[in-house]
């Protein structure tokens, strides 16, 4: 009985514990985006909150800059135009829709992932993960409010669910590259592709150089100094904590952008919040997997 019981406990390793506080920070960061693009162009605040993280980086592990390989610069390049194309086009879609919003439809890229793995890679999505895209894409269907048989969706939800594709090629590139380099300089290299990739996309999308705002600049170095610690340590805790578990935890992201929503008046219908709740439920399911029961080898007696 006590084994039951003590199987059962919660524990919660320290390295998780900072994935929680850092996915509470992760959540608020949709709300603070939603205002700032008020102030300016998505794809100049993009590159200006990614320029800002990469230069507190470079000011933290310039010594580690000199051993830079050419493996990491590609692995730091394709990740980086794949966080550029992804935040990019999410801020785009904050144009449109609210932060609540825009992080539950966020959320439905790690059920994504199975899908593009399928397509590219030729692993087939498991039981569980096609339940969980099964899911999200029920969530979907209730936060976009299907009439007469129709998914009605607005430029904004386009342009965030055309992201999910995006992050969930950087998800897949990160796992790629992962063991072969070295995470401070690959960190380095991503953040700073990714804002010059964001600056040149300001050209297609007819963005000028916004008007000077306090509100504009405090916004780009917060939201610069949060993407750099938040992605530093991810790194950290990653090397200890599952993938699973990790993903679990970062399912909270729309829940916490929900209540800084929440609490800043934004307001949901019924409907769409269930939505929310599909999604992250289908994000949990997606990444659960069975454990098969290892046959108990039985002693040989002496007689045998």
């Amino acid at each position: 009985m006590s084994d039951a019981i003590r199987s059962l406990s919660l524990r919660i390793s320290r390295q998780e514990l900072v994935l929680i506080f850092i996915t509470m920070i992760w959540g608020g960061t949709f709300l603070v985006v939603h205002h700032a693009v008020q102030y300016s162009g998505p794809f100049f605040f993009v590159g200006l909150r990614f320029a800002t993280a990469a230069l507190l980086l470079a000011l933290f592990f310039r010594r580690y800059l000199a051993a830079i390989t050419w493996m990491e610069i590609k692995a730091g390049t394709l990740i980086g135009l794949s966080i550029a194309g992804g935040y990019g086009l999410q801020t785009y879609g904050m144009q449109t829709i609210s932060s609540s919003q825009s992080a539950f439809l966020t959320a439905l890229y790690v059920p994504v992932v199975p899908l593009l793995q399928w397509v590219f890679l030729r692993r087939p999505p498991s039981v569980m993960a096609w339940l969980g895209i099964s899911l999200a894409f029920g969530g979907l269907l209730l936060i976009a409010g299907p009439q007469d048989g129709r998914i009605n969706l607005n430029q904004g939800e386009i342009a965030t669910l055309i992201s999910t594709l995006a992050i969930a090629a950087e998800i897949i590139l990160i796992s790629r590259f992962a063991g072969q380099v070295d995470v401070r300089r690959v960190t380095l290299i991503q953040l700073a592709v990714a804002s010059v990739c964001a600056f040149f996309l300001m050209i297609p999308n007819g963005e000028s150089l916004p008007a000077f705002s306090p509100t504009l600049l405090l916004s780009a170095l917060g939201l610069g100094a949060a993407s750099a610690l938040i992605q530093v340590t991810m790194n950290w805790a990653q090397r200890s904590v599952s993938p699973t578990r990790a993903t679990v935890i970062y399912a909270g992201e729309p829940v916490w952008a929900g209540v800084v929503g929440r609490i800043a008046g934004e307001r949901l219908p019924a409907a769409a919040l269930f939505g929310g709740a599909l999604i992250v439920c289908g994000v949990i399911v997606s990444e659960l997997r069975f454990k098969r029961k290892k046959a108990v080898q039985r002693a040989p007696t002496p007689l045998e």
